[in-house]
């Protein structure tokens, strides 16, 4: 339980944030517990994470502000492992590192800023460029349906009947505690899976109606606009990854057709050397 000084300290904060938003951050204590609060960091413009829905706790202790929060992330992001604490100079890690003076949007705009950085510590992880903003593209759906163990369909769908995607995480609470806290949220990145036609279940991702491109995960449609900017060794292999995979799709006399033409060769000039040998002189 928060003491009198804890839940003063929160609530004050809480009623600055709501007055003075801070650009890339939302923030706001659970209804049941003033000392949980969840958060959401969007990616900044020109970084890996670039329009990423990044949920996540701070958890309170009751002596708050004289000690800090522990700082957990939940939505995958190639940078953090999922909900698990980090060890942060502004977390629960260092006690005796903590300023007082610092806020709950000092905290959050600290854990921006470190995501955003190449700095390792407990709780980080290291992934490639593209290998973020692929997991950025996915962000929305993955908060909203609980990484694809919702229950919930689209009204209009026009998704084809494979319902085994490579976003189809059956695990999870189908995004109940994210739209609890973030309802406004939660609307919106429906609306986002209705207008870009996401299956809610799998991530996958439907052709729209006159286009010609074929369907693909949030995640690998964030591959392919990498594939505009710029290589790089991710890229490389998914584009040989492609070509394997169309390779296998060929038939066996396609894909042996010159291997085939050459020993036809080699046979025909084995037979004429032969009969040319038999001919009599």
């Amino acid at each position: 339980m928060a003491t009198k000084a804890a839940h003063k300290r929160l609530t004050r904060e809480y009623a600055t944030l709501q007055k003075n938003p801070v650009e890339y951050v939302q923030a706001a204590p659970a209804e049941s517990n003033i000392l949980e609060w969840h958060y959401v960091l969007t990616g900044p413009p020109q970084t890996s994470y670039t329009d990423g829905q990044y949920w996540g706790t701070l958890t309170f202790p009751p002596n708050y502000p004289f000690a800090p929060p522990a700082i957990r992330m939940h939505t995958p992001s190639g940078r953090f492992r999922c909900s698990e604490r980090l060890c942060l100079s502004i977390s629960d890690f260092h006690p005796k590192s903590f300023n007082p003076a610092w806020e709950v949007s000092t905290i959050l705009l600290g854990v921006l800023s470190f995501m955003t950085s190449e700095e390792m510590t407990t709780g980080s992880i290291s992934a490639s460029e593209g290998e973020r903003k692929a997991f950025a593209a996915r962000s929305r759906w993955w908060n909203s349906t609980g990484g694809g163990s919702t229950s919930r369909t689209l009204e209009k769908s026009s998704l084809g009947s494979n319902s085994k995607g490579f976003g189809a995480i059956q695990a999870g609470d189908g995004g109940k505690r994210f739209r609890e806290q973030f309802p406004e949220l939660d609307a919106e990145n429906w609306r986002w899976m209705e207008r870009e036609g996401v299956d809610p279940q799998t991530g996958r991702k439907s052709v729209a109606a006159g286009e010609g491109s074929p369907s693909c995960t949030p995640e690998i449609d964030g591959l392919r606009r990498r594939g505009t900017e710029g290589s790089n060794a991710g890229l490389a292999q998914v584009v040989e990854n492609g070509q394997a995979a169309r390779d296998a799709g060929q038939g066996w006399l396609a894909r042996n057709k010159l291997y085939l033409i050459a020993g036809a060769l080699f046979a025909y000039a084995v037979m004429a050397r032969l009969l040319s040998d038999q001919q009599p002189s």
